[in-house]
């Protein structure tokens, strides 16, 4: 080959270089101009006050046919892996393993069935029956006809809620013979009064009594109602009661709740693994509003409990978790890593974190972000189906089916990594993926744990909405009351109790209640301890109780 030739093979091998770097950067440009007018176009929303986009995070990947022949192609390329429908339900043999907790699998959401009419109404329904004459019956009178039948119907009405005083007399007794007759023989002895010892009441020498003061806690952290909105309440009902009134019971009433949450935090780290999640709050300050957290920490089909601290930091963690040893579903944030490095916690990767960032490709990186959700949703699928397995059945399953996804999803977001622009939503959702690999992994390896965190999202969506009401806390005290009641609250909602009637019964029980004995009283433990002979004879002798159940027909 001449030299001419050398030369001008080596211009056209730079020729073409030059031409695939227009291109890749005339491809970025484009990229880069749908981005910038995205951006611009929401931040004219955003200038005119309107909200941009769905909050709900919903993608239904049957809008575009071809994609689903896309993740085919991709999940059978260089892999002997058969996908199946994921319509199709996980089979399981029906014999079950021996060693299996069934307590450890997931409850599976109730089924949604059609409405078939008018719901009957409760049994336990005090009723008043009304009977409606025809008008020829009431004029000629009843003798005139002959009943044959009638008609039926129920119509629910509502009374006025109602305040009963419980009066309580306790009568001084003196011997016969003993008491004093005269001025002289008083001065020489007084004789022996015999009187009833005061009745345990929740709060010592308290105004309220155990039902009153389970609404007030019902009203303020189950209904989200603050305390002037309380005292706006009671006084309807022609009762004057000031909100500091309230809030110092609330105060007392946390110091007799608190060794029953403590307790409960002490069963819930003997569980396999915990969730956790945090969200902010104000505490009122003398000069501006001190932002502080809320934590959520959730033992599943267990206990629901909450923490307050002041800052999220590692310190507050230590608090929430110290002594803890197991695995944790929780976010990525920093705030836990310490907690990984020493070995005795696990970290398990939240799959809907996961999601959340690829959601917010969809409007720069349609396709790309389509086809990440699209995997994940499969795997979302997966397991709901296999919601009702025991553990064994449930991580033979998951090798078989949700590996083959999990890993195709992981070469996808190596091989988009190399291509993808830094600083944009794609790049973003690539990095927390890869970042979080063996987290969001780790739920293939062990059939007890979740795909997802969702569990304590859903439960501090309690503190939310009440935050919206009451916007911030009076003190930390007042947080430390929020808090235990909203964990007592959260754990009778997971276990589907009345809360209002534990409450009650929980404060006729818990002041003599034995502290060694102290988790029985636990919502999750509530119905076994409610079918105890010791505490059925406790509940039955309380009068306060059997007054706000409408069994003293004596009033004054």
């Amino acid at each position: 080959m001449t030299e001419v030739e050398l030369v001008r093979h080596e211009l056209e091998s730079r020729m073409r270089e030059h031409a695939d770097t227009i291109d890749k950067l005339t491809a970025e440009r484009e990229r880069y101009k749908t981005l910038y007018l995205e951006l611009l176009e929401r931040c004219k929303l955003l200038e005119k006050g309107i909200v941009v986009g769905k909050k709900a995070e919903r993608f239904t990947a049957g809008d575009d046919p071809q994609l689903a022949l896309q993740i085919l192609e991709m999940m059978l390329a260089g892999r002997d892996v058969v996908v199946e429908e994921v319509e199709e339900e996980i089979e399981l043999d029906d014999a079950e393993d021996e060693d299996v907790d069934h307590s450890e699998v997931d409850r599976p959401a109730p089924a949604r069935r059609r409405s078939r009419g008018r719901r009957p109404l409760p049994e336990n329904l005090p009723r008043v029956e009304i009977e409606v004459l025809p008008p020829e019956v009431v004029h000629e009178g009843l003798d005139a006809f002959a009943r044959i039948g009638q008609v039926v119907s129920e119509v629910v009405e509502r009374r006025p809620a109602s305040l009963v005083v419980a009066r309580i007399v306790r009568p001084k007794f003196v011997r016969k013979g003993e008491a004093p007759g005269t001025v002289e023989d008083q001065a020489l002895e007084a004789p022996a009064v015999q009187i009833a010892e005061r009745l345990e009441l929740p709060i010592e020498r308290g105004l309220a009594g155990p039902g009153l003061l389970a609404d007030t806690i019902v009203h303020r952290w189950q209904d989200h109602l603050p305390a002037n909105r309380l005292e706006a309440l009671y006084a309807r009902d022609g009762l004057q009661l000031a909100r500091s009134t309230i809030c110092g019971w609330h105060e007392q009433l946390a110091d007799l709740v608190e060794p029953l949450v403590e307790a409960m935090f002490a069963d819930a780290f003997t569980q396999p693994y915990l969730c956790t999640d945090a969200t902010g709050v104000l505490v009122q300050a003398k000069e501006q509003c001190q932002r502080a957290h809320f934590w959520v920490l959730v033992a599943p089909e267990r206990h629901v409990l909450f923490r307050f601290s002041p800052a999220h930091d590692s310190e507050a963690v230590d608090r929430l978790l110290k002594g803890y040893t197991g695995y944790l579903v929780a976010d990525a944030h920093a705030v836990y890593d310490h907690l990984y490095a020493t070995g005795d916690v696990f970290e398990v990767g939240c799959w809907a974190h996961c999601r959340r960032y690829f959601f917010k490709c969809l409007g720069s990186e349609p396709e790309l972000a389509r086809h990440a959700l699209s995997l994940i949703k499969t795997l979302f699928k997966i397991e709901r189906a296999l919601a009702t397995a025991p553990r064994k059945k449930r991580e033979s399953a998951r090798q078989a089916k949700s590996k083959p996804l999990v890993d195709a999803f992981f070469l996808w977001c190596d091989q988009q990594a190399a291509i993808a622009l830094d600083g944009t939503p794609l790049a973003r959702a690539l990095g927390y993926a890869r970042n979080q690999r063996i987290a969001l992994q780790r739920f293939l390896g062990d059939g007890r744990l979740p795909l997802e965190n969702n569990i304590s999202e859903r439960n501090l969506r309690r503190e939310v909405i009440g935050r919206k009401n009451w916007l911030f806390l009076g003190s930390e005290e007042g947080a430390r009351a929020n808090t235990l009641f909203v964990s007592l609250l959260a754990s009778c909602q997971l276990h589907r109790i009345e809360p209002w009637a534990y409450l009650r019964d929980l404060l006729c029980l818990l002041p003599s209640w034995p502290r060694r004995r102290v988790l029985e009283l636990a919502p999750a433990f509530w119905q076994e301890t409610l079918k105890q002979e010791d505490a059925q004879q406790r509940l039955a002798a309380n009068v306060f109780r059997g007054v706000s159940l409408g069994k003293h027909a004596s009033e004054v």
